[in-house]
């Protein structure tokens, strides 16, 4: 049986990642995705639709409890952290079903989501003069201006609703799980 054990990781620590760009700022995903297809030769600045990136200062907070609740439910910490060298792909498959599960349950507790596209990977989609960069990210040998004819590769995510829990004064959210002793 063919293992998809290392695909499974990449796209849990994409989906994370997407979270905590969502957490951030959202116009700060824009400028990145800009900054990116610059940087490949992609696509001529005066291609992408105009939007003004601005810098602003983020709050760890959202982050950090995003980070704790997937420790709690996921054990997720202790999963990247853990080197994975010495076991096996069966072992390593079982732990990424405790680890699946509970980031899903988290996923699904504190956040609506919805694709990007309603298409169908690997349909073919057109973006229109003004389409949005920070919801499509174009990729291969891109050049001229608007339409882009392509091959939707991925649907993306988007949050439509967030449903971090209240924080409590005074609690220390840089303690993302407690050490625990048993007596």
């Amino acid at each position: 049986m063919k293992t998809t054990t290392p695909n499974f990781f990449v796209r849990l620590l994409c989906s994370v990642v997407v979270l905590f760009r969502y957490i951030f700022d959202a116009e700060f995903a824009g400028a990145v995705h800009r900054a990116s297809a610059q940087k490949v030769g992609a696509t001529p600045e005066s291609a992408l639709p105009e939007k003004t990136a601005r810098v602003v200062d983020t709050l760890p907070e959202s982050a950090l409890q995003l980070l704790s609740l997937l420790q709690q439910e996921a054990r997720l910490i202790d999963f990247v952290q853990e080197d994975l060298a010495g076991y096996g792909d069966a072992d390593i498959g079982a732990a990424a079903r405790v680890v699946h599960e509970g980031c899903r349950k988290v996923v699904s507790e504190h956040f609506s989501l919805t694709p990007v596209s309603d298409a169908g990977e690997q349909s073919k989609v057109i973006l229109e003069a003004g389409f949005d960069a920070a919801e499509y990210r174009l990729t291969g040998n891109l050049t001229g201006q608007p339409p882009f004819t392509g091959t939707l590769v991925h649907p993306g995510w988007k949050v439509t609703a967030t449903r971090l829990p209240q924080l409590v004064e005074g609690h220390n959210l840089n303690i993302l799980a407690p050490a625990e002793v048993e007596l």
